[in-house]
């Protein structure tokens, strides 16, 4: 009699696995949580710290206008590349296929509920303010630690006997 409750047990377990996460779900979790607008803010995001970044590179360099019309351009440009190469109609099969393999049903059904919700909603609406901070930090705190970082390099190439002057 055991053995009988021991294999229907064990039967019985394996067919109780979660379902996956179906592509609808999924594709209103997306919809929902606007990645496709967060997508784009982190774009915009981006090309201001590649401005940001390439006004403190040539900082101090007696540039052209020519060469200085080019070099303002390029972020842009780059933005640009990366919205065509990965844009949203081109990366959503893929951000669904993610998620299906990811997420049970049962959990995608959970954060629809959540983003459904009051905070739900807050956490969306405030999340491209948030990322922005964020970028605004790191870029802040990785400002004061680069020229550490820039003199533990040196300070390692010069101990491993690695110079450009040889």
């Amino acid at each position: 009699m055991r053995i009988l409750l021991t294999i229907i047990a064990v039967l019985g377990s394996l067919s109780v696995h979660a379902a996956p996460a179906s592509q609808e779900s999924v594709e209103r979790l997306l919809i929902m949580t606007k990645v496709e607008s967060l997508m784009d803010s982190v774009y915009l995001g981006m090309e201001e710290m590649m401005r940001q970044a390439s006004k403190q590179s040539t900082q101090g360099l007696s540039l052209s206008p020519d060469q200085q019309r080019v070099l303002d351009a390029l972020p842009g440009k780059f933005v640009a590349v990366m919205r065509e190469e990965m844009s949203w109609q081109k990366m959503k099969p893929q951000y669904v296929q993610l998620y299906c393999e990811t997420f049970e049903q049962e959990e995608v059904d959970g954060m629809l509920a959540f983003y459904a919700s009051p905070a739900g909603q807050a956490l969306i609406d405030k999340m491209p303010a948030l990322m922005q901070k964020s970028m605004d930090l790191s870029q802040f705190l990785l400002q004061s630690v680069t020229p550490r970082m820039l003199t533990a390099i040196k300070n390692t190439l010069r101990e491993a006997d690695v110079s450009h002057e040889k």
